[in-house]
């Protein structure tokens, strides 16, 4: 299911095998995996809806996990 939610920060360590995403909605850190074969395109959504102070669709891996599976626009026609 997914979560609506606003980015507040990302940490993007190259040497990591994730980055770090936090939400204004949550106190925790949530991780994207470098893995992921849409990492490329979910942190772009990410870092766009940083920027323009948009929330987003957050799809965790579990409900109540911690890793990010995928992400949606709120943004309406």
């Amino acid at each position: 299911m997914y979560q609506e939610m606003t980015v507040a920060l990302i940490r993007d360590r190259q040497d990591a095998d994730s980055v770090q995403v936090a939400f204004s909605e949550s106190a925790r850190f949530y991780k994207l995996s470098r893995q992921n074969p849409k990492f490329a395109d979910i942190l772009g959504h990410l870092r766009e809806a940083h920027e323009k102070k948009q929330a987003v669709r957050v799809l965790l891996s579990i409900p109540q996990g911690e890793v990010i599976e995928d992400v949606e626009s709120t943004a309406r026609p």
